[in-house]
């Protein structure tokens, strides 16, 4: 059997709703990234996704709150305590407020993300959740991108309006970084105990990172029943002690996207696939998703991303539309007409 009969045959099963195998996946991996056969998987699962996802595309937002040197001193993070150079900064509240806002003033994100450091003030994270969940349309939902915490503080999230929170075993966590791959893992578990939603990613990609290893990784997400499944790539940062390494081209990261997405197909939990940072590649491979940024972002060296690494909602929202989604999805479930017009108000 040669290459491209294998690549049909694990497609083909695809299209039947049965997910590549650890092996398969790494099969698909492997393929050259300029070969025939990557194109094919990324043109199958495009269209695999889309069938199952409805064509509906899903913009979020992220606003990074806080910055500090972060003891998590993680080697591809611009915040790394040990080659940063951000102060100890937190976002004032009417800041926070007026950005959130401008996030979801037209009412078509789907999710509001707010970004801290490692190490955090819960109770100021709480405080800060109750004044933005008051300014945004209730079919806005708000998930938390935060370090580790309790089943406790779990709780008081959800009750304090959380639907989710991003949370990822890292590619070489505890090498990489200076976090426990335990205490990670077991804060994935916490989230899902406690009815929030699990967003996950195969991150940050590097061209030094083995197949084995992003196998690895994706699986953790698939295992573990991730609402969102994702890939993003290690962003090129000058200061960062792996910038030696480089990054992958994006077409590299829509063939990760292909296998995340294909992987994913019998999760039942799993309701979007995002490619980070947003680009047309991603979304004709197998994504649905992108992020819009403003504030604080742990790939940039600016002090507030917008304008710079950060896209707007504008700029996500033509996105999808000039990769062919034909509608929105809001966190209510309710959906909007992507059209010409809508992308570009």
């Amino acid at each position: 059997m040669n290459i491209q009969q294998e690549v049909m045959r694990i497609v083909f099963r695809a299209q039947e709703g049965s997910a590549p195998t650890k092996e398969e996946s790494s099969f698909l991996l492997d393929l050259p990234e300029a070969s025939i056969e990557a194109g094919f998987l990324k043109i199958a699962a495009d269209a695999i996704s889309r069938e199952k996802f409805g064509n509906q595309g899903i913009l979020l937002g992220q606003i990074g709150v806080e910055t500090s040197p972060c003891p998590g001193g993680c080697k591809f993070c611009s915040f790394g305590e040990d080659n940063t150079n951000f102060p100890k900064y937190q976002m004032p509240d009417d800041e926070i407020l007026r950005r959130a806002v401008e996030f979801t003033g037209r009412g078509d994100l789907f999710a509001l993300f707010l970004m801290t450091m490692h190490e955090f003030n819960f109770e100021h994270l709480l405080r800060v959740l109750t004044l933005v969940k008051k300014v945004i349309p209730k079919q806005v939902q708000i998930v938390v991108n935060i370090g580790d915490f309790d089943r406790v503080k779990a709780d008081e999230l959800r009750a304090a309006g959380v639907h989710g929170a991003y949370h990822v075993l890292r590619l070489r966590e505890g090498i990489d970084t200076k976090l426990n791959p335990e205490a990670r893992v077991a804060t994935m578990r916490i989230i899902r105990d406690a009815g929030l939603d699990f967003y996950y990613c195969c991150e940050p990609i590097g061209p030094e990172h083995t197949t084995k290893e992003l196998v690895d990784q994706i699986f953790v997400g698939i295992e573990m029943g991730c609402f969102q499944h994702a890939a993003m790539r290690r962003v090129y940062v000058p200061s960062s002690p792996l910038a030696h390494f480089g990054q992958i081209t994006e077409r590299r990261l829509a063939q990760i996207v292909a296998v995340v997405s294909l992987a994913s197909l019998e999760v039942k939990e799993t309701q979007s696939i995002a490619v980070h940072e947003p680009n047309l590649l991603g979304l004709v491979a197998g994504a649905n998703t992108v992020y819009a940024e403003t504030g604080a972002n742990p790939r940039d060296t600016a002090a507030d991303t917008t304008g710079h690494r950060g896209l707007d909602m504008s700029a996500c929202r033509k996105m999808l539309y000039e990769s062919g989604f034909g509608s929105l999805l809001f966190g209510d479930r309710s959906t909007q007409q992507l059209n010409h017009i809508s992308s570009i108000m």
